[in-house]
């Protein structure tokens, strides 16, 4: 062992020899005190001398490697870098630059293990900077600041190991670095991302977020989206195709990566707390970002990022409001491109941040805890932006049962869709949601609340039983049900039910709630109740009640069926329904609007409930019984006076007879068709129902057969009774009127349901008819007398959507022989054919409005359906098979039956469009009878739709080919709108939409039409198409000279080429009907044109430094440019022919003027565009926008000009003619008559300066390109006088020669027109001087 005296005898003798190693090493090694020996190794050593400055360089090599190796203990580390940090301040500035190389080195040379020596290089590095001597480097010299700044570059280019990044990092934020430095530090940071493993991202992004304290922060944020949106595309990608061929990039398990995101997310907004520059920046970056490329700025990532950020107040509204202007434009954006085969073709790519919030509610389900508030404060603010607008004063416009199609409609419905997704992700969030729809349900009762109500519902069939853990909240919003409308109270009873079904304690709040609402003041509280406990009695099945299953109502079918039975006994249920029967029994004595919801609900609890048809019936019975005169003789068989009310002056309904006699008939085949076959009970209980069913068939009977006999004297109604609602009697015989023509109905439908196709009853059936066409013909001519009576409008039909199917079946379509004889009773009367069809037309209305009719299974959208498709099979057969022509129109006035069959097959296809889009296929499988057995999965839309398209085809034609006196322009424009509506069902790239569109064309290319509307429909259909196939500009050219050809030029002495194109402009539709189509057709080609101005703006602003990327931005720019530029020159060639000619003084000149406004607006924009993209690179501008500059110098700018002084002249020419006018009129007209023409004049003027300035905006900007450029661009522009100071040489001219012979007649003239044709230019000037006064 060596003695201690020994040890520091070979330490003298080592450091006499300047050995420092073998020092370090045997103090370091033993038990020795490291920092000791350094303090004194230093103090030994001072920097004066440069034996001193060497002794220390030797010690810091020894100790860095020393350190890194990790044989030294934690603490002895700690205290060697604490010593060596605090003594390299002292060293020179050629030390510390080469301690800084060999810092370099090592971790160029990947030497480092623990990163502890970094601390130390940190230090050095500062020191370095501060070091004002001149180092040398390579062959020259630099300061301590530049040479810090050659080692950065370095170190930054070279390679590093994967696991000192984080180490790397960490110490570059102890380095005062310039903004250069920082950034390539943080770029070399970013390009590290991919090289890691996983789990070693999130604490390298906390590194470096600390890191963009120091600046670059929009470098990093940036890297860490696209880095995360990349991975993201990977999974995607990996989980499309599952059998990756690229073996090299590993894939990684999706629960990781999502976990790793929600960590990074987390450090992002722990950071953003701490420094708020770094939210406001993600904030710009994203807007800028989103500007350029949506799809890169709103990837999954980003928006779950700004969600979670959104949770601090101060940026919350911010990003709110840039999420919900990013969806709105979005849905916008997607519009635009699916309206335009022209933009599709540039933009293949459609980006939808739909989607992209709908995954981020997926991707939350991997822990992101922190995203879910932002999502649900998202979710209603986006259901609260774009509600359903109430118009004023009217009813809300209910959009939930058509599509959505405005960006506003779809924003409410994503909102909607991402709390019901939250909903189903996050469990701790269910009752917060919940909560917060009912209070909205309850608080928003004014306006409309029908999308909370479907989500509401949506929430209940996804988990009903969240809904017990919060039934207090469900019970306290049951308080307030007697004050809330109607509709609303429907929809949330209807939304809430499953709950009562497996609540007792929320049922029984229910029905006290409903039972005090009944006896309330309030005639919507008792509506309230009546909606309330016909619901109850729906859903509360009694033991032994048929199963409902092949007649489900939307409720049943959507809501989640429990099992009732478990909770409550038969008895229980039994006796709970008649109890609530009792309490509707006192509703009828209420209202008739109360009354009214009875009648229409009782058929669907009876359907759903049959165990209390006896007790319905009997209250049916008894009730009918208070009207019904049962002696056999006695007319008309009903009381219609009790049915009345009078309250002084005014007479109101009471009781609404025809209403409750249709229940009845409705309850009574119900009963008959399920209940009667299927009943096994005991016999007394069947002979007590025989009993009422006995009844009611009698009463029915009797009625039907006195009504028949009855005329319209023993109602106290005939032609000279009065029917204006101003008078007492007149609203009497209007109420009795309109019971009587229902009774009439409802009794046609239960014959003819009975009759089982006998002659006397189909007699009896048009008897009834008879009694009914009396009346509605009596109140259509009163109708049509007193003009402002409410009579105009049709009483809504009694029959039902079913039996309108079967009856036109029937009478249309019915060829069995055994039918033949009754049937022909019915089908002589062509008035009760027209009828059935009005009907039908109707009830498809009111679907299409409501998404729902009147009577049994209006509801029920399968039921619905299918009624639509036999309707629409029976009158697509007589529309086809009998045209107009050859059907007699008879004497009577109204409508022919094939006319009201195409009125009735429009509205069908629009609305099977609304209601039914998923359903399409088959509406066209039902139409094609020859196919009636194909399978479902092999319809083509395409191929089916074209076949009904063929048909309706055939009939234009027949139109266009009829004699001038046969031509019908009421069907052709139904044919043209009906061709029209089913063109949307066609894909267009298809060759069936090929055909049609060339069909089209030619149709207008040959027929010479000169029906204004017809016109407009064929040329709406033309354009319609063409923008999907390509883009419209050559066709509206084509149009455009016809125009001119038809109209002249405004240059009389001019004569027009003579080329028609389409025979269809013709001088009776060039102007205004076609011009004014073009213009519109050419305003929608330039609003495509800025929307791609305004892309290629944002894509030249890109000024990323990824190559790759760059390139395909620049072919993309190139791609818009030249679409661009093609686009604008066809349509400066249509404004050409346009300008030139004489059109009319109104609208069309108006139209044209703004129009041409709006051309020269977009060309300044895209002259703006390429001045920005001449100072962002010395491209020099392409040879294509010089000819568009040269055709609008030569073919658009003077013909303006000249096209201005046409219209003033022409409205010059229009004052004068009032000046005559005004000699020969009195004096008290001569005001009023020159005040209208004056203001219409200014009136149609005014788009003359705009126009004027817009020109002038446009050569202003083409001078500024021209300079950027070097290019003369103003060249091919030529200055115009016509606005200086109006002086026409040749007028001129002529005017000094006639001066001798003085013209009395055409000079003051003369002066007029001169005075008339620019008051405003000659003000302006004056306006001018006094001001420089």
């Amino acid at each position: 062992m060596v003695t201690r005296q020994e040890g520091k005898g070979r330490e003298t003798a080592a450091l006499l020899r300047g050995n420092l190693q073998v020092v370090c090493e045997l103090r370091f090694g033993g038990g020795g005190e490291p920092a000791a020996l350094l303090r004194g190794i230093f103090k030994g050593s001072p920097c004066s001398q440069r034996s001193g400055v060497l002794r220390r360089l030797q010690v810091y090599k020894h100790c860095v490697p020393l350190v890194e190796s990790g044989d030294l203990h934690l603490g002895k580390v700690s205290e060697i870098i604490g010593l060596l940090m605090l003594e390299a301040r002292q060293l020179p500035g050629h030390a510390l630059a080469e301690l800084a190389t060999l810092f370099v080195d090592v971790i160029k040379g990947g030497s480092l293990s623990n990163g502890k020596s970094l601390e130390l290089f940190s230090t050095v590095l500062t020191a370095l900077a501060s070091s004002k001597e001149s180092l040398a480097y390579g062959k020259g010299e630099l300061n301590g600041e530049e040479f810090k700044k050659q080692l950065i570059n370095t170190l930054c280019s070279s390679k590093w190991d994967p696991w000192t990044v984080i180490h790397l990092a960490n110490m570059f934020r102890d380095i005062p670095l310039s903004a250069e430095e920082l950034q390539f530090v943080v770029e070399k940071v970013l390009r590290m991302f991919s090289k890691l493993d996983l789990q070693e991202i999130p604490p390298l992004v906390y590194q470096l977020l600390l890191l963009s304290a120091k600046g670059s922060k929009k470098t990093v944020l940036e890297g860490i989206i696209v880095f995360f949106n990349q991975l993201d595309k990977r999974q995607k990608e990996e989980q499309r195709v599952p059998q990756s061929v690229d073996l090299e990039v590993a894939t990684m398990p999706l629960d990781q990566l999502r976990h790793v995101e929600g960590t990074v997310i987390l450090h992002i907004v722990s950071v953003i707390n701490l420094d708020q520059d770094l939210g406001e920046e993600l904030i710009r970056h994203l807007k800028t970002e989103q500007q350029k490329d949506p799809g890169k700025a709103l990837c999954p990532f980003s928006v779950a990022l700004l969600l979670s950020v959104a949770v601090k107040h101060r940026l919350q509204e911010q990003i709110f409001d840039f999420l919900k202007t990013s969806i709105t434009r979005s849905c916008k954006d997607l519009q635009f491109l699916q309206a335009s085969k022209f933009l599709q073709d540039l933009f293949p790519q459609q980006y939808d941040v739909t989607t992209v919030i709908l995954e981020v509610v997926k991707n939350s389900a991997f822990g992101w805890d922190h995203v879910t508030q932002g999502l649900v404060d998202l979710g209603f603010s986006l259901m609260e932006s774009y509600e359903p607008k109430k118009p004023f004063g009217g009813k809300a416009a209910d959009t939930t049962y058509g599509l959505s199609k405005m960006p506003a409609q779809q924003a409410c419905r994503l909102g909607a869709s991402i709390l019901l997704e939250t909903f189903k992700v996050h469990e701790p969030i269910r009752s917060d949601i919940l909560e917060q729809v009912l209070n909205r349900v309850l608080t928003k009762a004014a306006s409309p609340v029908s999308h909370f109500i479907d989500l509401l519902s949506n929430i209940v069939v996804s988990a009903p039983l969240v809904l017990q853990t919060s039934s207090s909240k469900v019970t306290e919003t049951f308080d307030n049900l007697s004050f809330l409308p109607i509709d609303t109270v429907q929809g949330l009873l209807r939304a809430v039910q499953p709950l009562l079904k497996v609540s007792m304690s929320v049922r029984d709040s229910l029905i006290l709630v409903l039972q005090k609402a009944i006896f309330s003041r309030q005639l919507d509280a008792r509506k309230a109740a009546v909606a309330g406990f016909l619901l109850l009695l729906r859903n509360f099945k009694i033991l032994g009640s048929l199963s409902s299953s092949q007649c489900s109502q939307v409720i049943g079918a959507t809501q989640v069926q429990a099992d009732v039975h478990a909770c409550y006994n038969s008895a229980a249920n039994e006796a709970f329904c008649l109890e609530i029967l009792g309490s509707l029994r006192r509703c009828l004595s209420q209202q008739a609007d109360v009354r009214l919801m009875l009648y229409e609900g009782f058929y669907d609890v009876l359907r759903r409930n049959s165990q209390l048809a006896s007790s319905i019936m009997e209250t049916l019975l008894s009730q009918i019984k208070q009207y019904y005169l049962p002696q056999p003789d006695l007319l008309p068989p009903l009381k219609l006076e009790g049915c009345i009310m009078a309250q002084g002056d005014q007479i109101f309904l009471q009781e609404p007879l025809a209403h409750l006699l249709c229940c009845i008939q409705h309850c009574l085949a119900w009963y008959k068709s399920t209940v009667h076959l299927c009943q096994g009970a005991e016999d007394d209980e069947e002979e007590e129902d025989v009993g009422f069913e006995q009844n009611f068939e009698e009463m029915l009977e009797s009625v039907t057969r006195r009504m028949i006999k009855s005329e319209l004297e023993d109602f106290e109604l005939d032609k000279s009774a009065d029917f204006s609602l101003s008078s007492g009697v007149g609203v009497k015989n209007n109420i009795y009127a309109i019971q009587v023509m229902g009774i009439c109905e409802v009794l046609i439908e239960y014959n003819f349901n009975i009759g089982n196709f006998s002659k006397n009853k189909f007699e009896d059936v048009l008897g009834l008819f008879t009694c009914y066409n009396k009346l509605s013909e009596i109140l259509k001519e009163k109708a049509g007398k007193n003009k402002s009576t409410l009579g105009n409008k049709t009483a809504r039909s009694f029959l039902s959507m079913g039996f309108v199917s079967t009856l036109l079946t029937a009478l249309f379509r019915d060829n069995a022989q055994g039918h033949e004889e009754s049937l022909a009773v019915l089908r002589s009367s062509t008035e009760f054919l027209r009828y059935a069809v009005s009907v039908a037309l109707q009830k498809v209305q009111q679907l299409e409005e409501t998404g729902q009719t009147d009577g049994p299974d209006g509801q029920n959208p399968e039921k619905m359906f299918q009624n639509l498709c036999k309707i629409t099979r029976v009158l697509l057969w007589r529309y086809t098979s009998i045209p107009t022509v050859v059907e007699e129109s008879g004497k009577k006035k109204g409508k022919s039956i094939s006319l009201l069959c195409l009125e009735g097959l429009l509205r069908i296809f629009n609305t099977v469009q609304q209601l039914y889009a998923a359903r399409i296929p088959q509406f066209l499988q039902a139409l094609d009878i020859t196919d009636g057995d194909a399978e479902e999965t092999d319809i083509n839309v395409t191929e089916k739709a074209a076949f009904q398209i063929r048909q309706f085809q055939r009939s234009l034609v027949n139109q266009f080919s009829s004699a001038e006196d046969d031509f019908n322009s009421k069907e052709t424009q139904s044919l043209i709108t009906v061709l029209s509506t089913l063109s949307k069902l066609l894909d267009p790239a298809s060759q069936q939409f090929l055909q049609f569109l060339t069909w089209t064309v030619k149709i207008c290319k040959e027929n010479a039409l000169e029906d204004i509307a017809c016109c407009k429909g064929l040329l709406s259909l033309l354009f319609s198409l063409h923008v999907l196939y390509k883009s419209p500009v050559s066709l509206l050219r084509e149009l455009a000279q016809d125009i001119h050809a038809c109209l002249g030029d405004i240059d009389q002495d001019v004569e027009v080429e003579s080329r028609s194109h389409f025979a269809i402009v013709n001088a009776k539709t060039a102007a205004p009907t076609v011009c004014l189509l073009v213009l519109g057709q050419a305003d929608k080609v330039l609003e495509e044109v800025d929307w791609l101005i305004k892309k290629l703006t944002s894509l030249g602003s890109d000024t990323s430094g990824n190559k790759k990327d760059s390139s395909q931005a620049s072919n993309q720019t190139q791609a818009l440019e030249k679409g661009v530029i093609l686009q604008l020159g066809t349509l400066l060639t249509v404004y050409h022919e346009l300008v030139q000619t004489a059109l009319p003084a109104g609208s069309c000149v108006d139209t044209l003027l703004r129009s041409l406004s709006k051309t020269y607006a977009i060309l300044t924009s895209l002259i703006k565009h390429y001045i920005q993209a001449c100072r962002s690179t010395s491209n020099t501008i392409p040879g294509r926008l010089e000819k568009l500059v040269k055709l609008s110098g030569s073919h658009l700018t003077p013909q303006c000009y000249s096209f201005i002084t046409y219209v003033q002249n022409i409205h010059s020419e229009s004052l004068s003619f009032v000046e005559e006018k005004k000699k020969k009129k009195k004096k008290e007209d001569e005001a009023a008559a020159v005040s209208t023409v004056m203001a219409k004049v200014l009136r149609e003027t005014k788009p003359i300066p705009n126009l004027i300035f817009a020109i002038e905006q446009y050569e202003k900007f083409l001078i500024h390109l021209s300079k950027k450029s070097k290019v003369n661009l103003m060249q091919y522009m030529k200055l115009s006088t016509s606005r200086d100071f109006r002086i026409n040489a040749s007028m001129l001219d002529s005017a000094l020669q006639e001066h001798n012979t003085e013209d009395a007649e055409n000079e003051p003239d003369n002066e007029q027109s001169n005075t008339a044709e620019q008051p405003d230019e000659n003000q302006e000037p004056k306006k001018k001087r006094r001001r420089k006064k």
